[in-house]
């Protein structure tokens, strides 16, 4: 009788270790599925993104096109009690050869823009960074104005002081 007594002790003893390698199965099993879906989810991110990069560098891209303004802008301005002189050297940027024939076609009306523009800055505004940076969005607000209205569109990319002196 004592061996069927530690017979039937054993038994649960058993049952309990086969629950616990059930339950160890079944963690690796969903720690494998997570593993793959979260691999799976990563390579189609890669692929989509891959993909975007893949268009973007296949797709012809035109080349810069710098058109100077010539000669540089000399105006003159008040500051205070004495009149300060200007000069800006201005070089715009587009990618389209349309916007540059545009702006060939419109040299008076960009100048004429621009020199207004120009004179109407103080030696205060103009002394720092940002002064030098806000008239250069301005300029180029008004560059774009000017050949939307002849095209239809706006397409200067850019404007560039290439001088700035004031004195």
């Amino acid at each position: 009788m004592a061996s069927a007594e530690s017979d039937q002790e054993a038994v649960p003893a058993v049952a309990k270790k086969g629950g616990s390698r059930m339950m160890l199965i079944v963690g690796v099993v969903v720690l494998l599925l997570l593993g793959g879906g979260g691999y799976l989810f990563m390579q189609s991110r890669t692929a989509k993104a891959g993909g975007a990069a893949a268009a973007a560098q296949t797709a012809p891209k035109t080349p810069e096109i710098y058109l100077p303004l010539d000669p540089a802008f000399v105006v003159n301005f008040q500051d205070q009690d004495s009149t300060r002189y200007l000069q800006v050297g201005v070089t715009v940027m587009t990618h389209d050869p349309n916007a540059v024939q545009a702006m060939k076609d419109s040299d008076p009306v960009i100048r004429n823009a621009l020199v207004m523009l120009f004179s109407s800055q103080t030696y205060a505004g103009l002394s720092d960074t940002a002064g030098k940076q806000k008239l250069q969005a301005q300029a180029l607000d008004a560059v774009r104005k000017i050949v939307a209205d002849k095209t239809g569109k706006s397409d200067v990319d850019a404007l560039y002081f290439t001088s700035f002196v004031m004195q």
